[in-house]
C-alpha cells in the first residue's frame, strides 16, 4: 500500500516546567494573564504532524510520500527522514520562509501550552496532490493532517475530485476552521482521526450529530489517551481497543502521530481496524518513552511482544509473520 501524508513539517522546541500551570493562574485575573515559566529543560527536535506520521510509517517499512512545504534550512532534516524510509522528493522548498516551528511547554502533570509559527507551511497550498500521485506511480491513500488550512481544503478537494481514497486528520486546525470547512474536510473520508476533545469540537463546529458524521465517513477513530481508542462505524456498535500500558511516559508529544502511523501501517498490511488500532496503541506507547516525536526506535520484535502482553497471543497472531 502506498500512502502519501500531507501536512506540517516543523522543528519542535520542547520545554519542561517542573511545576503546575494551574498553580500560576489567579482565578480573578484570567482576563489579563501575564506569565513567564522558568523551565528546567529544553530539547530541540524534528517534528510537524506529517513528518512525525511519515517517520513512523517509514520505520515500519511503508515508504510514505511526504507532502509539505519547508524552508531552506531543511537539508539536514531531509537526510534524517530519508534515512528512516520517508520519500521526501515532492516536498516544496520555500525561497523566502523558514521551516515551521512549534514551541511547546509541558508541566509536571503533562499539561501543555504550545505556539506554532507556520513559516514555509503557508506555501503547502501550492502543492498538487497529483504531483505525489505521478511521483509514486499511484497512491492507495492520502492522509490529510494539520497544515496550512487552505492546503488542507485543496488537497481534500483534489482527492475527492480525483477519486483518491483519503483519511481526514484535522485535529489541531479545527479551531481555525469554520463549520463548512470542517465538513468539507470530513465528507467521504475513509478514516477520520480525532481525540475526544477534537471530536466534540468537530461536532460543535459543523452543527452535526455524531450519527450524521458517521454516515459520511468509513470509520471514525477517536483516541482516548490512557483509555485506548474507540472505533465507530455507521450502523455498528462502537469498538474500544484498550491502550498498551506503560510505566515510562517521558513526553506525550507525538504519541497521537505515532498511533496514526501504526494504525495506517497495519491497514496497509490488510489488517482490520481493531488490529490496526492495537498496533497504533503499541507504537504510541513506544513514542511516549522518548523525548520528541521522532526519537523513538521501532523494534518489530518489541512491538509484537507489547501487543502480546497487552491483548493476548490470539490478538498478536495477525502480526506474527510481519513483526516476528
Amino acid at each position: 500500500m502506498r500512502i502519501a501524508v500531507s501536512g506540517s513539517i516543523a522543528t519542535d522546541h520542547l520545554m519542561t516546567f517542573p511545576g503546575r500551570f494551574t498553580d500560576q493562574l489567579l482565578p480573578d485575573q484570567l482576563d489579563k494573564v501575564s506569565l513567564s515559566f522558568l523551565v528546567d529543560q529544553l530539547n530541540v527536535r524534528r517534528g510537524g504532524v506529517a513528518a512525525n506520521i511519515s517517520y513512523g510509517l517509514g520505520c515500519l517499512g511503508l515508504s510514505p510520500v511526504l507532502v509539505g512545504a519547508v524552508g531552506g534550512d531543511f537539508a539536514e532534516y531531509r537526510v534524517w527522514l530519508k534515512e528512516h524510509g520517508v520519500d521526501t522528493d515532492v516536498v516544496h522548498v520555500s525561497e523566502t520562509r523558514q521551516t515551521a516551528r512549534l514551541l511547546c511547554l509541558t508541566d509536571r502533570e503533562l499539561n501543555q501550552i504550545a505556539a506554532f509559527y507556520p513559516g514555509a507551511m503557508s506555501e503547502a497550498r501550492d502543492i498538487a496532490i497529483q504531483r505525489a500521485v505521478e511521483h509514486a506511480g499511484g497512491l492507495d491513500l492520502v492522509l490529510i493532517s494539520p497544515n496550512d488550512p487552505e492546503a488542507m481544503l485543496r488537497h481534500t478537494a483534489q482527492c475527492q475530485t480525483s477519486g483518491i481514497a483519503f483519511a481526514a486528520d484535522p485535529s489541531q486546525q479545527l479551531a481555525n476552521l469554520d463549520g463548512e470547512q470542517v465538513a468539507s474536510l470530513v465528507d467521504g473520508a475513509r478514516w477520520l482521526f480525532t481525540n475526544e476533545y477534537e471530536a466534540s469540537l468537530l461536532l460543535e463546529r459543523t452543527g452535526r450529530r455524531r450519527e450524521d458524521v458517521l454516515r459520511q465517513v468509513g470509520a471514525w477513530i477517536t483516541t482516548l489517551g490512557a483509555g485506548g481508542v474507540r472505533i465507530d462505524r455507521d450502523g455498528a456498535p462502537a469498538c474500544t481497543v484498550p491502550a498498551v500500558p506503560t510505566t515510562d511516559t517521558t513526553d506525550p508529544t507525538g504519541a497521537g502521530d505515532a498511533f496514526r502511523a501504526g494504525f495506517l501501517a497495519a491497514v496497509g498490511q490488510g489488517l482490520p481496524a481493531d488490529d490496526a488500532a492495537r498496533l497504533g496503541c503499541a507504537l504510541a506507547t513506544t513514542a511516549l518513552g522518548a523525548t520528541g516525536p521522532q526519537e523513538y526506535e521501532v523494534s518489530p520484535v518489541r512491538l509484537l511482544a507489547d501487543i502480546t502482553a497487552a491483548y493476548g497471543p490470539a490478538a498478536a497472531r495477525p502480526f506474527a509473520l510481519w513483526l516476528g
